[in-house]
């Protein structure tokens, strides 16, 4: 692989590049993370396509935003950079949310779509709603939490109600620090991120799609992922049990499997 900065609007992001002559295939991570969620999948994958990932901007490798900017934006000049057209896309959460953005806003870019419980930014569901789906209760609660260590700093205690609400499938330390990567992001960058709403536009997507989510996963993430899935055309839709919000790393041979069958139908 090799890692570069590459600069983008008012920035720059650390990327890698498998390189070589396979199809291109475009890696990007959650919100709860950064792209070392990828390595339990990303060997088989660099044997068969040209892989890119990269952090955005204050996870893993990349510096802190220092203004606002667009998750969507910075993607594009990635694509440019590295000199690619058209890619497929794996986008987990907030990486699935640039990913539909992408392929909505500029469809000649994208061969396949393949939405690991993705980010749906414009999905209609007011606070009350979410709180019903969670428990009032509980919902008090994360937010109290949050907003203390966020207030505090504290990165440890930002991870941790990151886990109450993401990884209901338990605590591994590729997950601790998978929260952890996003806690100092969140405490750098959070308020600059800016993300354009797709809820309404899904049904434009024209290319082969898949999008998996589990059963503890979030309750409102899962509604919003239900109802995104019947809006994408030919969506192929999968329901995992016991999977939470970090599928390459609790079930990467079913994230390879749906990759690798989703590239297909698109030719790859």
């Amino acid at each position: 692989m090799a890692s570069t900065m590459i600069a983008v609007d008012g920035g720059d992001v650390w990327a890698d590049d498998s390189g070589g002559d396979g199809p291109p295939l475009v890696l990007l991570h959650p919100g709860v993370g950064d792209s070392r969620i990828w390595a339990p999948v990303l060997a088989p994958l660099t044997a068969r396509y040209r892989v890119i990932r990269y952090d955005a901007r204050g996870f893993g490798q990349s510096p802190a935003a220092t203004g606002n900017y667009s998750l969507l934006r910075d993607l594009i000049a990635v694509l440019d950079h590295v000199g690619v057209a058209r890619a497929a896309f794996v986008g987990c959460s907030q990486g699935g949310a640039s990913s539909l953005g992408l392929a909505i806003e500029q469809p000649e870019r994208v061969s396949a779509l393949v939405l690991l419980c993705p980010g749906i930014p414009g999905f209609p569901m007011t606070e009350e709603e979410q709180a019903a789906l969670i428990g009032q209760e509980a919902a008090a609660e994360i937010d109290a939490e949050f907003k203390r260590a966020l207030a505090a700093g504290d990165i440890d205690g930002i991870a941790a109600v990151a886990r109450r609400m993401w990884a209901a499938a338990g605590d591994t330390p590729e997950v601790v620090e998978q929260t952890r990567s996003a806690a100092r992001a969140w405490l750098s960058a959070a308020d600059f991120e800016e993300e354009a709403p797709v809820f309404g536009r899904l049904g434009e997507i024209a290319v082969p799609a898949a999008l998996m989510v589990g059963d503890k996963d979030f309750p409102p993430l899962v509604e919003s992922n239900r109802q995104a899935a019947a809006r994408i055309p030919g969506c192929e839709f999968l329901f995992v049990p016991g999977l939470d919000h970090f599928p390459p790393l609790r079930e990467p041979g079913l994230v390879l499997d749906l990759i690798t069958r989703t590239l297909a139908r698109a030719g790859y």
